[in-house]
């Protein structure tokens, strides 16, 4: 009885003297640190391509050449188009180069004051060739824009309802305009423009049953689109 008592002892004198071992050991345990968050940021650099619509107004001053003011209206209608661009991004800076081009119906009359007869305007295309520069705010871009416009144009002077002379051209001008574009999934975007054409005057000699009519006709352009783009290549770039 004493012996197995003193086995017990033993024992537990053991077991006591190698608990301090055990929780060293687990305490020894290599810390892992968590990986570090990766914040995405939306990039603006690449070749893209899209379609645009929306509305425009064309302010048309006619004046019979050698007589003066004929009148003027305001040709209005729908647009809708395409474009394809570059874009590369510098720190929140963004710069790129851009062509589109739209059929359109912007159309309107009126009869002029010193003719009688009812003038009437139609652009029915128009495209631009234009630079842009933007400051970006992650997937958020808001840009400025300049170029060339070229925008094709039909005349057409009637009486009674039958046209007595017409004609139309391919004029070159300018262009500005400002732009909001917003990066909604990835590669793609979504954008608002407002965009105007300097056109000035130019001299048009109309024929047809009623002869030759010699006018000048002067036009600048006001419109509003709404923009959806595809990017090429990865829009994400990752920062710690």
């Amino acid at each position: 009885m004493k012996k197995n008592l003193l086995l017990a002892a033993v024992s537990l004198v053991a077991l006591s003297a190698a608990a301090p071992a055990l929780a060293a050991d687990l305490a020894a345990r290599p810390y892992t640190k968590a990986p570090a968050m990766v914040a995405a940021i939306y990039d603006w650099s690449g070749f893209y391509i899209g379609l645009n619509g929306g509305g425009g107004s064309s302010n048309a001053k006619w004046d019979l050449v050698g007589f003066g003011r004929d009148g003027s209206h305001d040709a209005t209608g729908g647009t809708v188009g395409g474009q394809i661009g570059y874009r590369w991004q510098s720190g929140q800076f963004v710069f790129g180069l851009e062509g589109q081009g739209n059929w359109a119906d912007f159309s309107g009359s009126h009869v002029g004051a010193i003719s009688g007869f009812t003038n009437n305007t139609k652009i029915d295309a128009f495209g631009l060739i234009t630079g842009q520069v933007g400051y970006a705010w992650n997937n958020v871009l808001l840009y400025v824009k300049g170029g060339a416009a070229v925008v094709s144009t039909k005349y057409d002077a009637s009486l009674a309802g039958v046209s007595l002379a017409s004609g139309n051209d391919t004029r070159w001008g300018g262009t500005v305009g400002a732009g909001l574009e917003y990066g909604f999934a990835p590669n793609w975007s979504v954008g608002v423009e407002y965009d105007h054409i300097f056109l000035g005057g130019d001299d048009k000699n109309l024929t047809g049953p009623g002869g030759v009519l010699a006018v000048n006709v002067k036009q600048d352009v006001d419109m509003g689109l709404v923009r959806l783009n595809y990017k090429f290549g990865g829009p994400m770039l990752g920062r710690y």
